[in-house]
């Protein structure tokens, strides 16, 4: 599964899978393969983060 590189496309792409499709960031990155770490790491890099409340980056 290709995902975006661009931070802010990403920011969008992954909180759209979470709203729609994933109950949690563990399931998404389980799903898709992808390491929480460094998905949570290139958002940061623009000032998200993950709130498990409202299972979005914010």
């Amino acid at each position: 599964m290709n995902i975006p590189n661009d931070p802010v496309m990403l920011l969008s792409y992954i909180n759209t899978q979470l709203r729609d499709f994933y109950p949690t960031l563990n399931e998404l990155c389980s799903a898709l393969n992808l390491s929480k770490d460094e998905l949570c790491s290139k958002l940061s890099a623009i000032d998200s983060e993950y709130d498990e409340e409202a299972n979005q980056f914010v």
